[in-house]
């Protein structure tokens, strides 16, 4: 695959000759690699604690969620959104079929095949960008869950699959984890998804707690308003604390991930806690500081001595930068 052909996905589908380039499998794994490190929010899974075995697989699986979470959100028009989303459906069931020949789904098969993973993650993703395309408000906190069911939750079960873990109580630890993140991640930032157009918390609690609409879009931090997001903060806390036993079920370098994740996510509430549940004026935000200390905190639980020194280790000879 030549290296002009090395484009993100908005780009990639304008182009007839990367649309119509057929690939080899090497051509198709450093397509993935490229595209998993070549972005300004690179797949933070694929981190020094994984094995080096697994970083190939989570590159593909990377890549898909990149190709659906841009086709949906990157291409400036809804109903080229859609048209787009339903032809990467329609590329996902020619891979389940044998018949893979976008570079993604190329260097994506090994991998399903090898770890077992069926199409039903994928395609919930799918169908999660696909209602982005035409939701934009929910109306109580089952039909938030149930968003979280498709746009978050596969992603967790995914990285089960890679890791060799498919048993359905892991499962459902993973996406208490995996809601729990997406919930802090929209409490987080409530005026961003504003400017898109997008309220997450759910409109019966804002109306129980008396807080209009409006209050959202004038960035006022009314009583009202923190006294819902006080609530939301609670619900999102208890989804981490009942998703953590999952790190203690796990190898104990995805263990290290997981709860990173979890502790990351957990340390945002508190963020928004100390400021008084006012997201509106100030986004909340971890300092380096803040999350190295997270990070050895959790190192100290999880990987002890051992963990310290294969760190170091890793630090001090880092893998070689992937090239296309």
């Amino acid at each position: 695959m030549p290296a002009d052909l090395f484009l993100p996905p908005a780009e990639f589908v304008k182009s007839s000759e990367a649309l119509e380039r057929g690939c080899s499998l090497p051509e198709a794994q450093s397509y993935t690699r490229w595209l998993a490190t070549h972005h300004y929010e690179n797949f933070h899974v694929v981190s020094f604690l994984l094995p080096r075995r697994l970083r190939q697989d989570f590159f593909n699986v990377y890549a898909f969620c990149r190709w659906a979470d841009d086709l949906g959100d990157e291409i400036g028009d809804t109903a080229e959104s859609l048209r787009l989303l339903e032809w990467w459906r329609g590329e996902l069931a020619a891979m389940y079929e044998g018949r893979a020949t976008h570079p993604v789904f190329v260097a994506l098969t090994p991998t399903v095949e090898r770890c077992g993973i069926p199409a039903e993650p994928f395609a919930d993703l799918i169908r999660a960008f696909v209602q982005d395309q035409t939701v934009n408000r929910y109306r109580d906190w089952e039909g938030l869950f149930q968003y979280c069911r498709y746009s978050a939750n596969p992603v967790g079960r995914l990285v089960l699959y890679l890791c060799g873990y498919s048993d359905e109580r892991r499962q459902r630890l993973s996406d208490a984890t995996c809601t729990a993140l997406q919930l802090a991640n929209f409490w987080q930032d409530v005026t961003v998804d504003w400017l898109k157009g997008r309220v997450y918390l759910p409109l019966s609690l804002l109306e129980r707690h008396g807080c209009a609409l409006e209050d959202l879009a004038a960035r006022r931090p009314t009583p009202a308003f923190r006294d819902a997001l006080r609530e939301a903060v609670d619900k999102a806390r208890g989804l981490f604390l009942e998703g953590l036993p999952l790190a203690g079920m796990v190898d104990r370098r995805l263990a290290v991930d997981l709860e990173l994740f979890s502790r990351g996510g957990m340390r945002v509430l508190e963020k928004i806690e100390e400021q008084d549940y006012d997201v509106l004026t100030a986004r909340p935000s971890i300092s380096r500081t803040e999350r190295a200390g997270i990070l050895l905190r959790t190192l100290l639980r999880r990987g002890g001595a051992g963990g310290f020194a294969g760190l170091a280790a890793r630090q001090a000879k880092p893998p070689a930068p992937p090239t296309p």
